[in-house]
């Protein structure tokens, strides 16, 4: 018979892992705050995923490609030439966020990622 293991048993990983379970579980009873959570978690990172990129852009390790793609995406969002013209309501714009996010998916993808890693660790070191 096992002991009942509660937070208090686990080392610091463990405790991080557990909050995380219990912050999905309540994610899955809750979706409207679950949702609601991500969004804001979103929100309150967005500077430093904004940082993240521009670092990335300008780092010399990144090779051509990547930025390339960045460049290119943000052309066509300037562009008048859509693939749904944006005079149709909500769907027009919805294809310029939905080229926005691909392109900054595959950004990071394409990055190298131990040049990801150091620069997320100095902009969460403040620097």
């Amino acid at each position: 018979m096992h002991a009942s293991r509660g937070p208090q048993t686990f080392g610091v990983s463990q405790q991080r892992r557990y909050k995380e379970y219990m912050s999905l579980r309540a994610d899955s009873t809750w979706p409207a705050v679950g949702t609601s959570m991500r969004w804001l978690r979103f929100v309150r990172h967005l500077p430093n995923f904004m940082r993240l990129y521009w670092r990335l852009f300008r780092d010399a390790r990144v090779s051509i490609w990547p930025k390339a793609l960045i460049v290119v995406s943000l052309l066509y969002l300037a562009s008048p030439i859509d693939i749904l013209p944006d005079v149709i309501p909500f769907v027009g714009e919805v294809d310029d966020l939905i080229v926005l996010i691909i392109a900054c998916r595959l950004f990071m993808y394409m990055c190298p990622r131990d040049v990801v890693r150091e620069h997320v660790r100095r902009i969460a070191a403040g620097n």
